[in-house]
């Protein structure tokens, strides 16, 4: 049998181990990747095995997603270094780069390709949902702290996602929970929001998340959904060749679009290369079923740039010099914040 392509969708499972029917939808012509949450962690070899599993489910290849950031957006914490949040890499600039490798080792060491990292929203101080996740207040230093995380990620052999684009950081509502409205003027983003974009652009990254965020000076659809946001200004004006994955879109920043099939139309319409539907069961089936599927070689090659590459297994790390003095560096500094 031929195996399958990458599908556009990514899903989730609810617990430690796959269920029948987590293998059915994982072997599922649309599926493409499958995102990993605190829920699904027990210990390194616990998750390895789960990994495992989930590949062995598929005759094809699918992308193995988790969020591990640092401070409040860590899934995997026990038996994995603790890591600060972005805004404290501003103390030290010259952990962010160690910290982007430690990050990536780790999480490449249990079988996942890569985490979604760096935030590169700017923080505007009104943003409890962004905050500290943000690296700082300063467009610059948020990109020069943003590049060098992404740069150990890069040495590691992980590839990088920058969100929420085009900035979640000057909006007060969380948009799990709402759909925050961004009244600024394209050129006020441009001006803040989108210099850690186009940096981090201009380096390669290797993909984007934008955020359901509605910019009613731009276009009428959140950024998620919009051809303006995603195909106008990050395809032709930044020059981004690479993945666009979309926030889950069973966020309520997403709701106002429709029901999931209109919202995964649209965001796929608009150029979202992955679609993420996670925490509805029900959904994920319900995208799984009716999204059209269509092969597409340059979206797949894309989304073929996201898969880890590392040759350092759970084993091979505690003996490991690199990651032995970044973990006691980065272990150093976390106690020294907390």
């Amino acid at each position: 049998m031929k195996p399958l392509a990458i599908g556009p969708v990514m899903i989730d499972i609810a617990g430690h181990s796959l269920t029948a029917l987590d293998r059915e939808k994982i072997a599922h012509p649309n599926t493409g990747a499958l995102i990993l949450f605190s829920r699904n962690y027990e210990s390194p070899r616990q998750i390895a095995e789960l990994i495992r599993a989930i590949r062995n489910a598929r005759n094809g290849d699918i992308l193995i997603a988790v969020d591990q950031e640092g401070g409040r957006v860590q899934r995997f914490q026990t038996g994995f270094t603790r890591l600060p949040a972005a805004a404290r890499y501003a103390e030290r600039p010259d952990l962010a780069e160690a910290a982007g490798w430690l990050m990536a080792s780790e999480i490449l060491a249990v079988g996942a390709d890569f985490s979604f990292a760096p935030v590169l929203d700017v923080d505007c101080g009104v943003s409890t949902i962004i905050g500290d996740r943000s690296f700082s207040q300063s467009p610059e230093q948020a990109a020069d702290l943003a590049g060098k995380f992404r740069a150990g990620m890069r040495a590691a052999g992980m590839a990088a996602t920058g969100k929420h684009f085009p900035g979640h950081g000057a909006v007060a509502l969380d948009s799990h929970l709402d759909l925050p409205v961004d009244d600024r003027s394209l050129d006020d983003i441009r001006r803040q929001d989108l210099v850690p974009f186009r940096c981090l652009i201009a380096a390669g990254l290797e993909a984007v998340m934008p955020a359901h965020v509605l910019y009613p000076q731009v276009d009428r659809y959140p950024a998620g959904f919009s051809e303006v946001w995603l195909q106008r200004i990050l395809r032709e004006e930044l020059g981004f060749d690479g993945a666009i994955f979309s926030d889950d879109l069973s966020m309520a920043g997403a709701a106002s679009i429709g029901d999931f099939n209109e919202r995964a139309g649209l965001a796929q319409q608009a150029g979202c290369d992955m679609l993420l539907v996670c925490n509805d069961p029900a959904a994920a089936e319900q995208v799984l079923d009716n999204l059209p599927s269509s092969g597409n070689d340059k979206r797949e090659q894309r989304l073929q740039a996201m898969r880890g590459r590392s040759s350092l297994g759970l084993d091979d790390l505690p003996a490991h010099p690199q990651w032995r003095q970044f973990s006691q560096q980065i272990s150093e500094f976390y106690e020294s914040i907390a």
